[in-house]
């Protein structure tokens, strides 16, 4: 059954169910939206004001084939580092890794996760994760979307109507996603101290 959806014969898309937001307190502050990879790390700052997003910066993280992976993993996390220091976000979301075919992507991926992670955690910012299906779904109302079905999508959004890359796009998406669908639960964190 599950093959089956991942290959998009999971039947009728559905829309998003706006009754499902009817009564929820609009989420309020920043959000950091990450989508992790080794060579194109997406970061989106979207500011919530009663529920409408604002895009306050965006970035994609571009390191060249060639550079070492250990080289790659610490300019990722400088990064992330730098956004939260001069935007201060409230919460951070960032995109799960939910399928890869080759192993040796997953570990990757799951090393660029580990050091975006990481960037958060240190400073106590609660960390929230979203998988790729429900981003789509949040933003698109289709969770099986296009990566050009997101990105016109965000633009849409954003009252700017600045057109992203896939990268930064995707990083909106996931910022959207949780303001959208946050339960208005905070999570108390504190920052570990070196």
């Amino acid at each position: 059954m599950w093959a089956d959806h991942l290959a998009g014969r999971g039947g009728k898309p559905t829309a998003v169910d706006v009754r499902a937001f009817v009564g929820k307190k609009p989420y309020d502050g920043l959000v950091l939206g990450v989508d992790p990879s080794l060579r194109g790390s997406g970061l989106a700052v979207l500011e919530f004001s009663s529920g409408k997003p604002t895009l306050k910066a965006s970035l994609t993280v571009k390191l060249k084939p060639k550079l070492p992976f250990d080289v790659c993993l610490g300019k990722i996390h400088q990064a992330v580092v730098g956004y939260i220091e001069k935007w201060k976000p409230r919460h951070v979301a960032i995109e799960q890794t939910i399928y890869v075919q080759n192993f040796q992507t997953a570990q990757i991926l799951g090393a660029a996760r580990g050091a975006i992670i990481a960037a958060v955690a240190v400073r106590g910012i609660p960390v929230f994760e979203y998988p790729p299906l429900r981003i789509k779904q949040a933003v698109v109302g289709f969770g099986r979307a296009s990566k050009e079905q997101l990105a016109r999508t965000v633009t849409q959004l954003l009252s700017s109507g600045e057109e992203l890359g896939f990268d930064e796009s995707d990083a909106v998406g996931v910022a959207f996603c949780h303001a959208m669908t946050w339960s208005g639960e905070e999570v108390i964190r504190e920052a570990i101290s070196t």
